[in-house]
């Protein structure tokens, strides 16, 4: 027989579920994630050993300074959802500034990663209708489940 917490456990696990998946679709969840782990990306290719860094940059400052805009603008993309397209123009602006920076832009990845989550994040639109396939999806639920009151 399992144990009480056990089973609170899975209780809980089963209503957080919904919620962050509502938390994740109201804001540009994917754009915000792919900008940060661009930045963490090149961030780590910084401290390389010595052979494999190509370009350190300007003074070594712009080479982390960079980076660090990028991360925090993720982070503000996922938690400030309301000023997106600023931050990621600040972003998509950061991943370029990054090739010149940091190391080709943490070897090309932590760039592109940092291109294509800002271009994720300009283009998502709030309040959008649901896709058809997931009506479709809904639809096919209700009818599952039957009536209401049975």
């Amino acid at each position: 027989m399992p144990e009480p917490t056990a089973r609170a456990g899975a209780a809980t696990a089963a209503r957080s579920r919904p919620s962050w998946r509502g938390w994740r679709g109201r804001r540009p969840f994917w754009g915000g994630v792919l900008v940060l782990f661009g930045g963490a990306e090149i961030l780590f290719t910084l401290r390389a050993p010595l052979p494999v860094v190509l370009h350190i940059g300007l003074q070594g400052l712009s080479g982390y300074l960079v980076p660090t805009v990028m991360v925090v603008c993720g982070l503000l993309i996922l938690f400030n959802p309301a000023q997106r397209l600023f931050y990621s123009i600040l972003a998509v602006l950061a991943s370029l500034g990054s090739w010149l920076t940091s190391n080709l832009g943490g070897f090309l990845i932590g760039m592109l990663f940092g291109v294509i989550g800002s271009c994720l994040t300009f283009g998502w639109i709030p309040d959008q209708p649901p896709r058809r396939r997931l009506l479709r999806r809904g639809q096919a639920r209700r009818k599952a489940a039957g009536p209401a009151g049975v």
